[in-house]
């Protein structure tokens, strides 16, 4: 099956093993052995090029919107799909005019991918298609993990609602004075004042080394990708998070909270601080789970499910 992928990105081609920055979607078409194009580029194409199209359709999107988007889509691909972008909501703070827009774009598509079981429940009910679930997922064939690991506590995203990071500081802040965060193209400047430590922004492959370094985990933010969730996993770091994130409740299960329950987010931040049984089993689960759940085979074979489905 010869597949496209469609993004913003501004890069056309396959995507090798050793690719540097192989952070979600990057590492989903290289599984998928996809050729990559950049959106405005479909009316070069030629008709019928792939079986299956996967488009996602970006934040900033005013350019596309007097752009042939579904008609040039269907013109290259016999299969289209669009995959979700960012949390399930996110375009509902657009003008009305790009909201209408974007409901019509998903309302052409054949398939609607989703990050987590409750964006499958929310696309099926505003739009009746066949919505599945495409996994997030990492290529772990160049990582390097730390020899050394500090009881420090990494979160997962700055300042801001969709990453919840003064509310995973809080809980953070039960198990260990050593917070880091990474740097993220929404994090605030006065947040530099506070008692965090920064990571600038790195390479994804340099991220996953210096995560390594980290005892702990907290995310706390709106469901979307998970990848963070998965990371901590891969590397047998506990992490607390909301249960709405597959990534989390997957391969974090006993760790995993409602949304809102800081409470007892807290509880079990001093749970692992304290009970160092409590933590081994949750790292060794954790690990466990995301070879059972989220390893590059297992993605393989759901995606040719979906994508074969007729």
């Amino acid at each position: 099956m010869k597949i496209g992928a469609f993004t913003e990105g501004g890069y056309t081609g396959k995507i090798s093993a050793n690719h540097p920055n192989m952070r979600t979607d990057i590492a989903w078409w290289h599984a998928l052995d996809a050729t990559h194009h950049p959106i405005h580029t479909l009316h070069e194409l030629p008709d019928n090029l792939y079986d299956f199209g996967i488009l996602i359709i970006p934040k900033k999107r005013h350019h596309l919107l007097e752009y042939p988007l579904v008609n040039q889509l269907r013109r290259v691909c016999k299969k289209i799909a669009t995959m979700q972008e960012s949390t399930f909501w996110y375009w509902q703070d657009d003008p009305i005019h790009e909201q209408i827009w974007y409901y019509n774009v998903l309302m052409e598509m054949d398939i609607i991918l989703c990050h987590n079981d409750d964006d499958l429940k929310y696309y099926r009910g505003i739009t009746g298609k066949r919505c599945e679930l495409m996994p997030t997922l990492m290529i772990e064939d160049n990582i390097k993990i730390s020899n050394t690991k500090t009881e420090s506590v990494m979160i997962g995203g700055n300042f801001v609602s969709a990453y919840g990071g003064f509310d995973s500081y809080l809980v953070a802040k039960e198990i260990s004075e050593d917070i880091w965060a990474p740097t993220t193209g929404r994090m605030k400047e006065e947040e530099r004042q506070m008692d965090i430590n920064h990571l600038p922004w790195v390479l994804w492959s340099e991220w996953i080394y210096e995560l390594s370094k980290h005892k702990y985990g907290v995310q706390l933010g709106s469901a979307a990708a998970g990848t963070f969730n998965l990371n901590c996993a891969y590397l047998g770091i506990p992490c607390i998070g909301y249960r709405n994130v597959n990534t989390q409740k997957k391969c974090h299960p006993k760790l995993s909270v409602d949304i809102g329950d800081i409470e007892t987010a807290k509880q079990l931040a001093n749970k692992l601080k304290f009970d160092k049984d409590f933590y081994q089993k949750c790292s060794d689960e954790a690990q466990k789970k995301y070879k059972d759940c989220f390893s590059k085979n297992i993605y393989i074979y759901d995606m040719k499910r979906v994508m074969t489905y007729d």
